[in-house]
């Protein structure tokens, strides 16, 4: 089974966006700011996903911006706040996307001053520390927090916090990349300056999404060039991507209380099989309560051995389930989870922390295929792994293999655990399963169990390199 637990990180694009971007790419090649009858066209289709854009979230359609994502998104806003409003100081998070700190780290550097406001235990922004920070100067401010927190699911009081800023006379932006298509939102009920959101979040295409701007605050463009989008961010606009965001948005909105109901059920169901199966299990931020963390997503550290926890997220991938490693310390990582490292305590650094964030798409089974993977992987024993490997997939266009070897990544740190199991299948055999006559069945039974025994880190490089040339040369010849 193939399980996809990884929707916090990209979705799939919904079926009928592939087909309404495939019938722009067909019919409306035109550029945008031509002023002939194809330029248009193409013209008329970005207005009218701007039109229904801020009426989902109830704003002025001109104060929507496209652009390519979120990191854009979050990267201007905070550069222009500085260059163009003159702000001196921003106040944000420790646990805020990389989008974010690591442009405020620059603009630190340019003589501006970042607060980082003081979080909770659970990583819950500290209100009153937030007030306090407001009411230390009459400077001008842009407050920086996320809507939703992308790893630990934590939502953030957008209503209180927009209320602070206005009354303390700062500039708000939120980072709603996780709120966005998932959340109703009412842009004219907050206090809101900007707004950051991406497509690919809601089941859109990658590469296109959209800032709201408040028509009251005044910056410039971000990228020098032509003057589209109302002069906010130059560069043809990609048509086919902002109609296909558009069309994800609206479905996701019609469909928003069914699909609510729907994933939180996979979420509430997964809590209660994981705490079943691991009674001193413990769930990152506020992630493990489903009234105070979007419903999205659940990040768990799992109560496991060390020998095992490097294992985890391989075993996990070996069994098709895509997931996202998140652990404060974690084997292969000199930093880990900016994240957790803020938030967790010494008891759980060192054990290893999973994401699994969730769509529509998911389903209970799913999650019951997960748990018995689990229960597979805590009663193995450590001879069971043998080595990290990387799955290479070739298709060959003369028949219908699909073959899976499972061969060392020579670009990263090979990790052997050595066993006796099988001594009589060497890295020699390997490569002669891997001939000419090898049966489909035979490379299946390779791909699915690799044990190498014996032999120098270097021996095992060039055997793989062997087995890589020899598998190219299979499927060339089919």
């Amino acid at each position: 089974m193939k399980v996809y637990f990884d929707n916090a990180a990209t979705t799939k694009v919904r079926d009928e966006v592939v087909d309404e971007i495939s019938d722009v790419l067909k019919n409306c090649f035109g550029n945008p700011s031509s002023t002939h009858s194809y330029g248009r066209s193409a013209k008329s289709y970005i207005e009218t996903s701007r039109k229904s854009i801020a009426k989902i979230l109830n704003c002025e359609p001109g104060e929507i911006i496209f652009n390519s994502g979120g990191t854009e998104s979050d990267n201007s806003i905070l550069k222009c706040a500085v260059k163009d409003l003159g702000v001196k100081h921003v106040i944000s998070s420790k646990i805020e996307h990389h989008a974010i700190t690591h442009t405020l780290e620059e603009i630190e550097s340019k003589d501006v001053k970042v607060h980082y406001v003081s979080l909770k235990d659970e990583g819950e922004v500290d209100i009153e520390d937030l007030e306090s920070i407001l009411k230390s100067n009459n400077e001008p401010k842009l407050v920086s927090l996320m809507y939703i927190n992308n790893e630990i699911g934590n939502i953030l009081d957008v209503k209180l916090v927009s209320e602070l800023c206005k009354k303390h006379n700062a500039y708000f932006h939120s980072d709603a990349v996780q709120a966005v298509g998932h959340y109703p939102i009412d842009l004219s009920l907050l206090n809101i300056d900007f707004l950051s959101s991406a497509g690919h979040k809601f089941h859109g295409p990658k590469g296109v999404g959209f800032t709201y701007i408040n028509k009251s605050t005044k910056i410039k463009s971000f990228i020098c060039g032509g003057p589209q989008e109302r002069g906010l961010r130059a560069g043809t606009e990609s048509v086919h991507n902002i109609v296909g965001m558009t069309k994800a948005l609206e479905i996701s909105i019609q469909n928003l209380d069914e699909e609510i109901e729907h994933v939180k059920s996979i979420k509430r169901h997964m809590i209660e099989k994981l705490n079943d199966l691991f009674p001193e299990i413990h769930y990152n931020g506020m992630s493990g309560d489903l009234e105070k963390s979007t419903y999205t997503v659940l990040n768990v550290c799992f109560p496991i051995s060390n020998d095992k926890a490097s294992m985890l997220d391989f075993h996990l991938d070996l069994k098709g389930i895509a997931c996202s490693k998140g652990s404060a310390c974690q084997s292969g990582s000199s930093s880990g989870s900016h994240v957790l490292n803020e938030i967790q305590n010494e008891k759980f650094k060192n054990l290893p922390s999973i994401r699994f964030s969730f769509s529509h798409n998911n389903s209970i089974e799913e999650v019951d295929y997960l748990i018995d993977t689990l229960q597979d992987f805590i009663n193995s024993s450590k001879s069971d792994y043998c080595i990290i490997v990387v799955p290479l997939i070739y298709e060959t266009s003369s028949s219908e293999l699909y073959d899976r070897i499972l061969v060392i990544d020579c670009d990263v740190d090979i990790q052997i655990e050595r066993t006796s199991k099988r001594d009589n299948q060497t890295i020699s055999q390997i490569e002669n399963i891997l001939d000419k006559q090898a049966t489909r069945e035979q490379r299946i039974s390779i791909a699915n169990e690799v044990i190498l025994n014996n032999g120098s880190i270097e021996h095992l490089r060039k055997s793989v390199l062997n087995i890589h040339k020899k598998y190219m040369e299979i499927t060339k010849n089919g």
